[in-house]
């Protein structure tokens, strides 16, 4: 049996062996500086699937600015109250070979030489509408340019007026030029198209429109010209019109009428 003696000198080394051990983890050279014992590690968690990036958005449609080509228009209706009312006394008179009621007015759409669409008027004749309508139909489809069209009372009613604004133009109750009979223009079957571009040419090859002179030569050919084998002498050509470039010795080279006059 231990005596009290050693038992207390036990407990006595066991206090001496705590102290030092507590003071040598700070101050005793031997272990001071030392790294710390390592933690144990984390715990790693499964592997998770890496979710898809998400697509990027369609990128948005651009609307493109796209020029709309106006479609032809046409229109014919017998002749208002203010349309025989700005006629009279004016393209049309009592004696001309025509009533207003056999007249139509017409609106319909052409290509300009500044290369717009516009919308252009005439009278014609009411028996000429369906030819008239297939021609500047062609007309406009093939681009062929028009320099103005207006109602020739736009001008006094006076066709060298008219002439000079380069103004295609029908009806107009007068006689034809160098003669005392009537025009195929006083019965509305007559169009001139372009007058400046294409002259009336007297036998001698002048012209008496000083714009004109440039176009007595025919060759190259311009826009708005009537020459033959081109769209408009052709365009008309098909319907069976006539063309005053044909005549001799002097040429009409604007004047296309249904009857051939």
């Amino acid at each position: 049996m231990a005596t009290p003696t050693r038992i207390a000198g036990t407990a006595v080394a066991i206090l001496l062996a705590a102290q030092l051990g507590a003071c040598g983890s700070s101050d005793s050279p031997g272990t001071q500086g030392a790294a710390p014992a390592p933690s144990a590690p984390e715990a790693v968690p499964a592997t998770q699937p890496v979710a898809q990036r998400a697509a990027p958005p369609p990128p948005a449609r651009v609307a493109t600015a796209r020029a709309v080509t106006p479609s032809f228009s046409f229109t014919a209706h017998q002749l208002s109250a203010g349309v025989r009312k700005r006629v009279t006394g004016s393209s049309w008179h009592r004696g001309c070979p025509v009533g207003l009621s056999g007249l139509r007015y017409v609106r319909m759409g052409y290509w300009g030489f500044d290369g717009k669409a516009h919308r252009g008027d005439m009278i014609i004749s009411a028996g000429v509408v369906a030819d008239v309508r297939t021609a500047f139909k062609q007309l406009y489809a093939k681009r062929f340019p028009i320099h103005r069209m207006h109602l020739v009372d736009s001008y006094g009613a006076d066709d060298f007026t008219s002439i000079e604004a380069d103004n295609t133009s029908a009806f107009n109750c007068r006689r034809a030029t160098g003669s005392s009979s009537w025009s195929q223009h006083a019965y509305g079957r007559a169009i001139d198209i372009n007058p400046i571009e294409n002259p009336y040419v007297y036998a001698n090859g002048t012209t008496t429109h000083s714009a004109s002179r440039p176009y007595l030569d025919r060759s190259p050919y311009r826009p708005g010209m009537a020459v033959r084998g081109r769209v408009l002498v052709k365009t008309f050509d098909a319907l069976g019109w006539g063309w005053g470039g044909r005549w001799k010795p002097a040429r009409d080279l604007q004047h296309f009428s249904s009857t051939g006059r």
